[in-house]
């Protein structure tokens, strides 16, 4: 049936790219006429295109000329004119698309044109990708094609100061990791000063490796945090209390899931070595919690598979690219109960001040599109989430790489017997091998078996991002062998050596299938490039996590009958179908949990929008005087419902309780009475108040001038919402984390946590008000220099999803200050720094 309608309607990608082939022949016809031209010529074409827009035309009757520019830009430039091909992923980047196109087809130049494009609107366009290598080098090097036709180009790293990140965020291109980009979104909405913010409005953005950015790394939120105050003994102490506890005795391990449940048996002996009568007592929260993480820690974390210990420090392997994430900590206490299970050095926990999902932050781009080499395999969550189409973009030259059948055996041992023939079957003929691994561990053990055998070969270091783009670069030369992790060194082409071509290509060895068909897609998509020959298969055994947990009844049952020995392989294509099933069914559950954590994260975010906006306006608003004092009278209204209400005769009010409420607040002491306020009627009552609040709030402004009551308005109201929140945020995980427990009740948690989160955001708002007013009335000024964004920030942490990093100090440069990347004041058309500023 699907086939029928596909041939009566027609596939939808072939439509799409049929109607950009019509606008790339209009491209192509401009060629002639831009290959004509002057350097200078073509290159002002940017300032008329500038003009055209800002006059209100539209970009994409722009487009035909503006790519045309680039193509010749760039031949002339870099030496690279883009295929039509390149023009078409272009077209899908400009249309808010994710272009899918195979390794080795130019993405990083695809990108130029939807770039300078869209950059020709003078809003800033962010150029995303995984790593800071990466950012830099395609800054270096797309950047002359940019400033060539008269663009800014800036790079943002993490460890630029101010200066430099403000200005590179002024540049009509920003280059940058998702990281610091989402970072510097938070520390924008924790700033006390206007200019201390860094970014503009999020206009456009390309995401390279999309799928690696908002899928894979897209689980976990960004964190900045602080230092907590809780006390770091309990880990050691539980630590020890779960050492001896056994598996499927005290506890069970839910592989496919993920999780570690205790037993009864469990319990009571943590009770007893604790010396305790009720784990689970609402006074031992803290201990309940310290023994989930520490079970989570012994049954679950992996030595040398999630996580290394290096100089006394628990550093993360990240699971999709095996590089180390130095710096980076699990939250919620499980870093601490891995620290105190290994016995090193335990950190204190810290507290939130800012998260937010990188889900969250990429949709509030005006236009957001990506490029990648695997995508359509997760079109659906693409379009659910981020609403961003796949549009797959066929190659310039025909794929000749022959995907061979998985070959699977009984045992692990079996298949990497298989697999070490194999390498020195290929590397014996001349031809490089690349080996794909899941994990450092079994990248070692292939190591040592090679060692064994003396094949010379490289095994991928992900820790430094140079190295990793040499040896992958390298890995196409005539009997190279290179092991990498799942496919570390993306955004690197590997290029034939001499003779290799006509000898096969490139062979790719899968050692095991990833949960992930794009993980599995994105090695073998390593050979094949640019028409080049190449060849890949996968080894599985029934011992792999994958198909232990989710496809080897059958496989094992046929083998059984068939009377197969340990070193006898099955190869078959129904085998690679069940495998990649497999694959889906997984694929399909890691899609419900990270939309799962997306629902509960979405109503944070629509808090998170309300404060960060009212954050906006405190900074932008030059008078706050008139917010101020609505909030009193706010106030003095809540009051007046609580002790006047006017369903209640005067006789019955509670003015006592009235006059305290209001010292406590507004209202100086000695001005109100209970003889006065009793003669009143309720209008007049409330009247009374407001203009004893006014009045008091005259005088203080009287007292410390008009320009720094404004300042100290301002100021106040940012101190305020950013404590609430934090509080709030705190709050909010306690409330996450035991939601789920409602089910039990026959309720639905997740509208259980929006009605809880809406009662404690509506209560926060109130004590924000509360709080801001109190101290308006109580606070002193104390002449001090300006605080800067470190003082604001001190003791800050950055984390992404559940790991956290020390941020440096950036110093806030005063708006009289020349920034050391600023143009140099003498005229000289050079930065300061190159100039009079050198020797500062």
């Amino acid at each position: 049936m699907f086939g029928f309608l596909k041939s009566l309607l027609g596939d939808n990608n072939e439509n799409e790219i049929k109607r950009m082939r019509v606008i790339v022949e209009k491209i192509n016809s401009l060629e002639p006429e831009y290959k004509k031209m002057s350097d200078g010529t073509l290159c002002g074409n940017t300032k008329l295109f500038k003009e055209r827009i800002a006059n209100g035309e539209p970009l994409d009757s722009v487009l035909p000329e503006a790519f045309a520019v680039v193509r010749e830009a760039s031949r002339r430039t870099l030496g690279m004119r883009h295929f039509d091909v390149q023009m078409i992923g272009g077209i899908c980047l400009h249309e808010g698309k994710i272009a899918e196109m195979k390794t080795g087809e130019g993405k990083t130049l695809v990108a130029t044109a939807p770039v300078y494009l869209n950059a020709l609107s003078q809003k800033g366009v962010h150029m995303i990708t995984v790593n800071d290598y990466l950012a830099k080098r395609d800054s270096e090097w797309m950047g002359k094609l940019y400033r060539t036709l008269g663009l800014s180009v800036g790079l943002v790293t993490h460890d630029m100061d101010f200066a430099e990140r403000k200005f590179a965020y002024n540049c009509d291109v920003t280059f940058g990791t998702n990281n610091e980009f989402g970072f510097d979104y938070l520390r924008d909405n924790m700033v006390i000063y206007k200019d201390q913010m860094v970014q503009r409005d999020l206009h456009y953005a390309i995401v390279d490796e999309v799928d690696s950015i908002l899928i894979d790394e897209a689980r976990t939120p960004l964190i900045i945090s602080g230092p907590g105050s809780k006390s770091t003994n309990m880990y050691s102490i539980m630590a020890g209390a779960v050492a001896p506890l056994k598996e499927n005795e005290d506890y069970t391990i839910n592989e496919k899931e993920k999780t570690v449940s205790p037993s009864e048996t469990a319990v009571a002996k943590v009770e007893k070595t604790l010396n305790i009568s009720n784990l689970y007592d609402p006074a031992n929260i803290e201990m309940s919690h310290c023994f989930t993480q520490a079970l989570r820690a012994k049954a679950l974390m992996k030595r040398d598979r999630d996580y290394v210990v290096r100089d006394n420090e628990i550093i993360i392997v990240d699971e999709f690219t095996g590089r180390l994430m130095f710096g980076r900590r699990y939250s919620d206490g499980l870093h601490q109960a891995i620290e105190a299970k290994e016995n090193v050095k335990i950190q204190r926990e810290s507290q939130t001040l800012a998260t937010i999902t990188f889900q969250n932050y990429f949709r509030m781009y005006e236009k957001l599109a990506g490029m990648t080499g695997t995508a359509k395999t997760e079109e659906d969550e693409f379009i659910k989430i981020y609403k961003l189409p796949v549009i797959v973009v066929p190659t310039n030259m025909p794929v000749l790489r022959t995907d061979y059948p998985d070959v699977i055996y009984k045992t692990k041992k079996a298949k990497l017997k298989a697999v070490i023939q194999a390498i020195k079957d290929y590397h014996a003929k001349g031809q490089p091998v690349l080996v794909g691994t899941t994990s450092i561990v079994q990248s070692e053990e292939i190591s040592a078996l090679l060692k064994k055998t003396h094949i010379p070969h490289n095994v991928l270091n992900a820790k430094y991002h140079e190295k990793e783009a040499q040896i992958i670069a390298g890995a196409g030369q005539i009997g190279a062998v290179t092991i990498a992790t799942n496919m570390a060194g993306r955004g690197t082409d590997i290029t034939l050596g001499d003779g290799v071509a006509e000898n096969g290509g490139l062979h790719i060895v899968g050692t095991e299938r990833h949960e992930s068909r794009r993980i599995d897609n994105q090695l073998r998509g390593r050979a094949g490039r640019q028409g080049d020959p190449g060849s890949s298969r996968f080894y599985l055994s029934l011992e792999d996590d994958l198909m232990r947990l989710f496809g080897s009844d059958n496989i094992a049952n046929i083998m059984d009958k068939l009377g197969m020995g340990e070193d006898d392989p099955i190869e078959h294509k129904l085998v690679t179908r069940s495998i990649e099933q497999a694959q889906k069914k997984v694929e399909a559950r890691n899609f419900d949990i990270r939309k799962h954590v997306l629902e509960y994260d979405d109503v944070m975010n629509q808090q998170r929008e309300v404060i960060y906006g009212q954050r906006r306006k405190i900074l932008t608003g030059d008078n706050l005087k008139e917010n101020i004092l609505n909030m009193i009278h706010e106030i003095i209204d809540h009051e007046m419902e609580i002790y006047a209400n006017e369903k209640v005769y005067p006789e019955e009010w509670n003015l006592k309780g009235l006059i305290d409420d209001a010292v406590k607040i507004y209202a100086p002491k000695d001005t109100l009475n209970i003889e006065t306020l009793g003669n009143f009627s309720r209008d007049e009552l409330k009247e009374f108040l407001c203009k004893t609040a006014d009045n008091a709030y005259a005088e203080r402004e009287k007292l410390f001038g008009e320009e720094n009551m404004r300042e100290l308005e301002k100021i106040v109201m940012l101190k305020v919402v950013d404590s609430k929140w934090m509080e709030h945020l705190d709050a909010m995980d306690m409330v996450r984390e035991g939601i789920g427990l409602r089910a039990y009740g026959q309720k639905n948690p997740l509208v259980e946590y929006k009605i809880e989160a809406y009662d404690m955001f509506q209560a926060m708002i109130a004590s924000i008000q509360e709080d801001i007013v109190k101290l308006m009335y109580r606070v002193n000024i104390v002449r001090q220099e300006q605080p800067t964004l470190e003082d604001h920030l001190k003791g800050a942490t950055t984390s992404h999803g559940d790991t956290e990093e020390s941020t440096k100090k950036k110093p806030i440069v005063n708006n009289n200050t020349i920034g050391r990347n600023d143009p140099c004041p003498c005229g000289s058309g050079k930065k300061y720094k190159n100039c009079c500023g050198r020797n500062k």
